[in-house]
């Protein structure tokens, strides 16, 4: 990523003709706000003199002077806009009126986790795979539920419709400044995945949160309609946000054993070890709407089971190949794109670290499919359970204090708010199956 000092930033907005800056920062939920000023506040702004109100933004307090402290590494200009009159984006922290960093800001929570790895001398770089629908639209440009094509994994045109739309987004990507590592129609009809470079952890954040709307605003601009929920057509593969994540120190992947070829270190199977022990505690982050848990249910690629192996996809841990030093990593496959990339990649370090630091041991590896075993064979081989609903995951929230670790007190009452609202809302919502299977049989 580009070092910029602030009057490189007002250079680049002379050079290239912008006229309009949209100052970016997330909510709790990761849903990006931002507040935009002309080239002539431009200055203002880099100054960390933007206010805003944050009673009015959820999940923040009723501090109503919060204050925007642009991040000048993540300047970009939006290449879809015009090339006259430009339109750039700046990423914030955010900070109160007496000059200290606001304890809800999300990127805040993941920098004080950053901050304590780099205290034990660790880089945490991170992968992020990222799976998508696209589906038509109406005649009015409203979003219909018909996929846009009928292609299946790895497919190409014909059967692949999205494959213009997928090029279009990636290279828009690349000249933001992403790597694209590849993409690809996945299993389900309308359904894609980008995969972007390994990064450091906070670069890996804010590429997710640019990625999703860089994603939604180039499918409109095709006429379609792109949605990252988890599970958006009954009975086809659900979209995931997995997260490939290892360790560096001194420029050295400490996931690769030195001793044996191809191998995890102590060091991996340690932090593997604390993923484990605190994934119950974190899947109201991880996984974080109604809907996430349809998702998370048996079947040969859905993350359901809390076990790893290095063959199959449907345990929540992966271990893929090692073919060169820097691929020694670890993949989390159960996260989806609705949650907060910052404080995912907050609860997941945090979890690792801690397992390093208590010197946690690993279960032992599940090699066979689990997903063709019978539901007692289940039973018997994996007596371990992860939270099967949004309900259950805010459960173990509420009484977690690795959550309040990772959030704070404050952060993490607030979360478990928000969730609790969104839960007792979906309960009191009658579905299509409730009145199928009930209506007429009672």
């Amino acid at each position: 990523m580009p070092k910029y000092t602030k009057y490189d930033i007002l250079k680049m907005i002379d050079d290239e003709d912008v006229s309009f800056i949209r100052l970016q920062f997330t909510d709790v939920l990761g849903r990006i706000r931002n507040i935009a000023v002309t080239r002539d506040k431009a200055e203002d702004a880099l100054n960390n003199e933007c206010c805003f109100d944050g009673s009015s933004i959820e999940g923040f307090d009723d501090n109503l002077d919060l204050y925007l402290a642009p991040d000048t590494d993540t300047f970009t200009i939006f290449p879809w806009r015009p090339h006259t009159g430009r339109v750039a984006r700046l990423i914030c922290d955010i900070y109160t009126a007496d000059g200290k960093r606001y304890s809800r800001d999300p990127r805040y929570v993941l920098q004080k986790a950053l901050d304590r790895a780099n205290e034990m001398g660790y880089v945490f770089k991170v992968g992020a795979e990222c799976e998508f629908y696209l589906f038509k639209t109406d005649e009015n440009g409203e979003p219909t539920i018909q996929p846009h094509d009928r292609a299946g994994y790895f497919d190409l045109a014909p059967f692949d419709n999205g494959e213009n739309c997928r090029r279009d987004i990636c290279l828009t990507l690349e000249e933001m400044g992403f790597v694209i590592e590849a993409s690809h129609h996945e299993a389900a009809p309308g359904q894609h995945e980008i995969d972007m470079k390994y990064d450091t952890a906070l670069q890996t954040a804010d590429g997710i949160v640019t990625f999703k709307n860089v994603v939604k605003t180039l499918a409109k601009r095709s006429g379609l309609h792109a949605t990252f929920m988890p599970k958006p057509l009954e009975g086809c593969s659900g979209s995931g946000m997995h997260i490939n994540m290892s360790l560096y120190k001194d420029g050295v992947n400490l996931f690769l054993d030195g001793k044996e070829e191809g191998k995890l270190s102590d060091i991996a199977y340690k932090f593997i070890a604390g993923i484990f022990k605190y994934t119950p505690d974190m899947m109201c982050i991880t996984n974080p709407t109604v809907n996430s848990y349809k998702r998370l249910i048996p079947g040969p690629s859905a993350p359901f089971y809390p076990v790893w192996s290095n063959k199959n996809t449907s345990p929540l841990i992966r271990i893929p190949s090692i073919k060169k030093p820097d691929n020694a990593r670890v993949e989390l496959r159960s996260p989806d794109c609705t949650s907060n990339p910052y404080l995912v990649l907050a609860a997941c370090l945090t979890a690792g670290l801690d397992g390093i630091e208590k010197n946690l041991s690993m279960p032992e590896e599940m090699d066979i499919k689990i997903s063709e075993l019978s539901c007692a064979q289940r039973r018997k081989l994996i007596s371990d359970k992860i939270p099967a609903s949004l309900n259950e995951a805010v459960r173990y929230g509420e009484k977690s204090e690795f959550l309040s670790d990772v959030l704070g007190d404050d952060l993490k009452n607030e979360y478990i708010s928000i969730k609790e609202d969104e839960y007792s809302s979906y309960r009191q919502t009658i579905t299509r199956w409730e009145l199928d299977n009930y209506f007429i049989s009672y």
